[in-house]
């Protein structure tokens, strides 16, 4: 009977940098319990500690390492929130330079701004879900407000009538123009 090769390789292309990070943080995390365990075992066999004394000593010293492990994330997410709010506050990114977005622009990054009209109104977060767009608004020829949109130019509009009976078209001709006419203005309206 004919051996068979029952291996399967697989090749994975991914982004492992998350991983690696946690695992650096992992044998960062180890070393720091293996140093704890020594300088406990140390105390006791070298300088005469009691039992006692040592082991309570290593609860505190692994206690603070979980401890540190734990509020690490916290602490670094409350950090970046903190830059964000005072940044955002201020008016301030892109390293200081106030950035007027009259024309339009993206937010790429969670900021803070105020709110206008008036004091007390507080203020809005942008950008917190990802990029975020600033349209400017305008008012149309109809009064409404909406997103102001530049070019465009002359419109064309093609409207192809074919029909065998040609008396019934001459009489919905008016019928005919109205609804283009309406049709025509719908458009320059949504411009």
């Amino acid at each position: 009977m004919p051996e068979t090769d029952d291996t399967l390789t697989v090749h994975v292309d991914a982004d492992i940098s998350a991983f690696r990070a946690d695992m650096e943080e992992a044998t960062r995390l180890a070393r720091g319990f293996g140093a704890a365990l020594t300088g406990a075992f140390e105390s006791a066999a070298l300088k005469g500690r009691s039992l006692g004394d040592v082991l309570r000593d290593l609860a505190l010293r692994l206690s603070r390492l979980v401890l540190n492990a734990a509020l690490r994330p916290l602490e670094q997410g409350l950090a970046a929130a903190l830059g964000a709010a005072v940044q955002g506050a201020l008016g301030f990114a892109n390293g200081g330079v106030l950035t007027p977005f009259a024309a339009g622009g993206v937010v790429s990054q969670p900021s803070l701004f105020a709110l206008g009209g008036g004091s007390g109104r507080g203020l809005g977060l942008v950008g917190e879900a990802g990029p975020e767009a600033i349209l400017p608004l305008r008012r149309g020829s109809d009064g409404r407000l909406g997103v102001a949109a530049e070019g465009g130019g002359a419109v064309h509009v093609t409207f192809n009538i074919q029909t065998p009976d040609v008396d019934g078209f001459r009489r919905a001709r008016g019928q005919i123009a109205a609804d283009l006419s309406r049709t025509v203005q719908r458009g320059v309206r949504n411009r």
